[in-house]
């Protein structure tokens, strides 16, 4: 089922849109429909996009982490975050 057009840069896919594609190919796997050249190839990617959702919830954290909080208890703002992304 692969097409003449390449899949888009992992880097550029939204959690969402990685998500989705990674689903799709443990669907593809799952039901044993592709060849070995393609299944490997597939399985490659779906790696890079499970190693992709997994740095961008660790971004997501870390903003988390960063809310502060007033001494009231109550979030006054985030703080900058440290990172070279």
């Amino acid at each position: 089922m692969m097409t003449g057009t390449p899949p888009p840069d992992i880097d550029t896919l939204s959690f969402e849109a990685a998500m989705a594609e990674l689903e799709g190919i443990v669907k593809r796997l799952e039901e044993g429909r592709v060849d070995l050249e393609e299944s490997i190839a597939i399985y490659e990617r779906g790696e890079a996009l499970k190693n992709h959702c997994e740095s961008l919830l660790r971004n997501a954290e870390a903003r988390i982490e960063k809310i502060s909080l007033g001494s009231d208890g109550k979030p006054r703002g985030v703080e900058p975050l440290d990172s070279s992304d």
